[in-house]
């Protein structure tokens, strides 16, 4: 009876991290137009419409080296779920975003569904559902 128990128990433990590994999905972001090799490139994924563009309160950050043409970053461990990503080039490397008149971009940026955007971008227009790997493409703006 003690031997049924230990082996239910260490069933159940490996179905419970089964379980757990198939709810932690990649997202593959493909960064495609960037100009130049200059700076860096801030990869911002959000997870909340009340915190979009708010870089201090992204769900997950990545920074990584320009690389002109394109490149690709990959954010691990995702739960399922509705995302927006912006993403922009950090050319000066001030590690923020330039804008004239606290509004206009003045260094490159995208957004997830390279949406065509007339004043500050949207969640709603950006947002993209999480339910298995997935792969995004984003064309950089300047």
């Amino acid at each position: 009876m003690k031997t049924y128990k230990l082996l239910l128990a260490v069933c159940m433990a490996f179905f419970s991290l089964a379980a757990t590994a198939q709810d932690a999905f990649r997202l593959s972001v493909n960064l495609e137009q960037v100009k130049n090799n200059k700076g860096n490139i801030f990869v911002e994924l959000y997870s909340d419409p009340a915190t979009f563009r708010k870089s201090a309160k992204a769900f997950k950050i990545i920074k990584t080296q320009a690389v002109e043409g394109a490149s690709n970053v990959t954010f691990e461990n995702l739960a399922a779920g509705t995302y927006a990503v912006l993403t922009y080039h950090d050319e000066d490397g001030n590690n923020e975003m330039n804008k004239r008149f606290g509004m206009i971009p003045t260094e490159g940026y995208g957004l997830s569904n390279n949406p065509k955007v007339m004043g500050p971008p949207s969640f709603k227009d950006s947002q993209f559902e999480v339910r298995q790997d997935t792969e995004i493409s984003i064309h950089f703006n300047y």
